[in-house]
């Protein structure tokens, strides 16, 4: 993924950047309170739980014995708890844990040093000087008697520590809600973009490439981009906030060790390129083999009844075989890079740390002024295995990265194809005048499908253009409804050049009836009115009629509401045709075309639609493309096309007069002529 890739994401995250940065807030907060455990642990330990191997002050009973300690009918209070400076101290004692027991020393002796006991003979050994004391062991009641007055420092430690744990959930709730809502709005307005930017492309896009491969970038390409904003990209900035925070308290605790932890940074970094170039070359072919499989079963789908009648379906399986082939190979690449750096890297980098830390801990040992307490090794310790754990998931989201940086450049490649803004500023109804001038027209290149062409339609008039496969009577319509523009020459419409106006405005006084109509999922209404909102329900009505389709749709269930199925598949191709030409109709076009739109109609159904062709006519301009020369021998003008020439023009009896082509074609039709026309 390149530069402007990464800087397109991060401009589509800001369109929701306040919901974004309340997010990272609560996020900053909940691991701040987090945070705060190990350091509520450490106070805990030092204080209330190791704490009492301490010098013991002997004092007068007051009236406050909450951190009074009675022993041997005397109070005895720590010296770290000693705050009033009035208080008289009577005598000094000394506590000292060795191994799991306690020991009372009747005088102040240093705290550090090696000690070791025998027949309750203290010996003390310091750099300095060995000391050798009397003590007295102390009984489990007597420990405890110590202990008491930690106790309730301890319960309100523990509450604080659970009421920050509460608070910190309540963040974590809302940093999950609002970055997956932050997610799923981002992901929402780029499937928007996308979508509408199909309505913008030329139409040879489509042409170029299978609709399943175009449907897996709206789909699954924009849903690994989901999981790189809902989960990636959260789970980065958590660790990265997390990991910052447990850093900074490291290096509270010790900072030379801090500093050490640090080369963490740069090994995740040189792993992370690794990863990258390694991920990225796997994903482009996954993601690419991911929507040829898509393309696939979507052709698989809708031609399973040819595929059957041809006995296809093992050629057909292996040819999906193959492509799931693929995709299973390079996911076992890629899942064996990810088990082979996410588990083994943090189990490494995590057994290295310990490893230092023991040797580091374990050698400050041994001197006596640098002996740590055990409230800070337990931090430290605390805090080095929550490091690990965003470490592990920043690697553990690595697939999913390099997934979501393939993905975004396979969406923003479709973003980036050319397109021209929709434009649907009304324009004056048309009043049909067509002129083609000396239009030549190629699909590629310079190989010309249609060569000099000039044609002269006038308003309400009814032409037809006839010709063999190829000739190019289908891309005169294609030109004409702008879904491409000619090399050479122009187009004009009420002497206004097609060029000019956008293709949505060319378009919007056209009407189209194919040889195969297309039905959308709905209802017999619908297909007529598009949802159109100037087209009642009563002028769709009407339109049925006039076609003649409230024959048959009189016999369904559900009459004109009657449910129709992705590409009408429940109608025959003449109820979907009535249905069409309605559809046409009810738009009230002032050009009409019909584009083979009689071939695969049965005898009876044709009779049907020239009758109500009659009435559609009226007052339009019609174009008719057909093979059967019966249905447009009442056209007022007649062009043959012969390899995108044009060969031959006139009405029905004109042509046969001229014993061409048309002538040759009409014999060959009726079955007086064996041998086709060339």
């Amino acid at each position: 993924m390149n530069g402007s890739t990464e800087k397109r994401l991060f401009q589509y995250a800001l369109s929701y950047k306040k919901t974004i940065i309340i997010g990272l807030l609560c996020l900053l907060v909940a691991v701040s309170l987090e945070l705060a455990g190990p350091f509520i642990a450490k106070r805990i330990i030092d204080e209330h739980i190791t704490g009492i191997e301490s010098i013991w002050y002997q004092v007068e009973q007051g009236t406050d014995t909450s951190r009074l300690v009675e022993y041997n009918n005397a109070w005895y209070i720590r010296a770290d708890r000693l705050d009033d400076e009035e208080t008289t101290i009577i005598d000094t004692s000394t506590i000292l844990q060795i191994g799991r027991d306690y020991y009372w020393v009747n005088e102040e002796i240093p705290l550090q040093g090696n000690r070791s006991v025998d027949n309750g003979i203290i010996t003390v050994e310091s750099p300095n000087e060995t000391l050798t004391i009397e003590s007295d062991k102390l009984s489990i009641n007597e420990l405890y008697s110590f202990f008491k007055p930690e106790q309730q420092p301890i319960v309100y430690l523990l509450i604080l520590y659970v009421a920050l744990l509460l608070i910190a959930a309540i963040f974590q709730f809302g940093k999950t809600f609002l970055l997956q809502k932050a997610s799923n709005r981002i992901v929402q307005k780029m499937r928007n973009d996308v979508f509408n930017h199909t309505q913008k492309v030329p139409i040879n896009y489509f042409v170029d490439r299978p609709a399943g491969k175009i449907v897996a970038r709206i789909t699954n390409d924009t849903e690994a981009i989901r999981d790189l904003y809902e989960r990636v990209l959260s789970v980065f900035v958590t660790s990265i906030i997390y990991m910052f925070g447990i850093f900074v308290a490291l290096f509270i605790l010790d900072a030379k060790l801090a500093a050490f932890c640090l080369l963490l940074i740069p090994i995740m970094y040189g792993w992370m390129k690794f990863y990258k170039y390694f991920g990225t070359k796997y994903n482009k072919v996954i993601r690419s083999t991911v929507s040829e499989i898509n393309g696939n079963i979507n052709e698989s789908i809708r031609g399973m009844s040819i595929i059957q009648a041809f006995q296809k379906e093992n050629q057909v399986e292996k040819e999906f075989e193959a492509l799931n082939q693929r995709h299973f190979l390079y996911q076992k690449k890629l899942v064996r890079l990810s088990a082979l750096t996410s588990h083994n890297l943090v189990n490494v980098l995590r057994n290295l740390a310990f490893v230092t830390l023991i040797w580091y801990f374990g050698s400050s040992s041994l001197g006596v002024e640098s002996i740590i307490s055990a409230g800070v090794l337990y931090a430290f310790v605390d805090y080095l295995t929550r490091l690990f754990g965003p470490v592990n998931d920043v690697v553990n989201q690595l697939p999913l990265l390099e997934q979501a940086r393939v993905a975004s450049s396979r969406v923003f490649e479709l973003i980036d194809h050319d397109g021209e803004e929709i434009n649907n500023k009304p324009v004056p109804k048309f009043k049909g005048h067509i002129v083609f001038d000396h239009v030549w027209f190629a699909y590629d290149q310079d190989e010309y499908v249609l060569k000099d062409i000039q044609l002269d339609v006038q308003p309400g008039k009814t032409v037809a253009f006839v010709g063999h496969t190829g000739s190019g009577k289908s891309s005169i319509m294609n030109l004409l409804f702008r879904f491409y523009d000619p090399q050479k020459g122009k187009i004009m419409i009420d002497g206004i050049d097609t060029k000019s106006m956008s293709r949505q405005q060319v378009r919007s006084h056209m009407g189209i009836v194919l040889q195969d109509p297309f039905l959308f999922t709905g209802t017999i209404l619908s297909n007529v009115t598009m949802n159109h909102r100037e087209i009642s329900r009563e002028m769709a009505i009407r339109a049925l009629e006039s076609v003649g389709a409230n024959r048959f749709i009189a016999k369904l269930p559900n009459g004109y509401d009657e449910p129709v199925k992705e590409g009408g598949s429940t109608l025959s191709m003449g109820e979907r045709q009535l249905i069409s030409f309605a559809r046409a109709l009810a738009f009230d076009p002032a050009i009409l075309i019909l584009d083979e739109a009689m071939a695969n109609i049965d005898t009876e159904t044709e009779a049907v639609i020239q009758r109500a062709l009659e009435v559609i006519k009226q007052g339009r301009t019609t174009l008719v493309i057909a093979h059967r020369l019966s249905t447009i021998q009442q056209a007022d003008h007649i062009y043959v096309l012969d390899h995108g020439i044009m060969k031959e023009q006139g009405n029905h009896l004109e042509l046969l007069e001229q014993q061409g082509i048309y002538y040759q074609m009409y014999q060959m039709q009726q079955g007086k002529l064996r041998e086709p026309a060339i």
